[in-house]
């Protein structure tokens, strides 16, 4: 069964290969331009894992950013992960000494797969939420160390490479529109998101927006239960 379930992770976590080897030298080439060595993006994919957050960092590094502004820009960054673990408190429920990792590991890619995917009766949904982590995690170190490697011998214009994440998020909720036939909570992110950017500004939006859409979920969560039911059973 352990071995059904590598295997069942492993293919759902082929488009995130594809999609963090990419991301991850787009990350280890701009490390590099800046000056650092790739035992840095090894460092750094390793004990941070934080896609929007590495790439930020890139910055903070090269400018010389104090610590207190390098972890209130990280906090507003990554601030989203708060709701994703909410989210996920009954599925990750019984996971043991897994679960430090599995939080740590917690992407929006990785949390897109855990909450989409259908798994068999054979597949052990423990398990496999954490090879998932495991594998996605490792497709990023490889990625990120590629990436910067590769930089230190080949000429690279880094320029634009930074737009590859937001690239990622549209793919995945591109894939996610078509294999839904509910789309009010892709709506309602996409509309509260635009009003919270014009209302607080690209600087501050991502709080208030994650919150407000949390707090609509939860209004139509009765809705949304239904329709998921019904979309596991195969009913029109």
């Amino acid at each position: 069964m352990r071995k059904r379930t590598l295997k069942r992770a492993f293919k759902d976590s082929l488009p995130i290969l594809a999609g963090y080897l990419a991301l991850g030298m787009g990350f280890g080439v701009m490390l590099q331009s800046k000056g650092y060595s790739f035992w840095w993006a090894i460092l750094m994919s390793c004990t941070m894992f934080a896609g929007s957050g590495q790439y930020a960092g890139v910055d903070f590094l090269a400018s010389g950013a104090s610590i207190l502004t390098t972890a209130v820009m990280t906090f507003i960054i990554n601030a989203r992960h708060f709701f994703y673990g909410f989210s996920l408190l009954d599925k990750y429920k019984g996971t043991g000494i897994r679960k430090p990792y599995m939080i740590f590991g917690l992407t929006d890619e990785t949390y897109s797969i855990v909450c989409s995917a259908q798994l068999e009766d054979d597949i052990n949904p423990k398990n496999y939420y954490f090879f998932l982590t495991a594998l996605n995690h490792s497709y990023w170190i490889t990625g990120c160390t590629l990436g910067a490697v590769l930089g230190e011998f080949l000429p690279f214009d880094s320029k634009g490479i930074d737009f590859a994440m937001t690239a990622l998020f549209i793919v995945i909720m591109t894939e996610q529109w078509l294999n839904t036939k509910e789309h009010l909570p892709a709506l309602l992110g996409i509309a509260t998101t635009v009003v919270c950017l014009l209302i607080f500004g690209a600087d501050l939006f991502i709080i208030p927006a994650m919150t407000l859409i949390a707090a609509e979920l939860l209004l139509f969560r009765r809705r949304l239960d239904k329709t998921e039911s019904k979309e596991v059973s195969g009913d029109d």
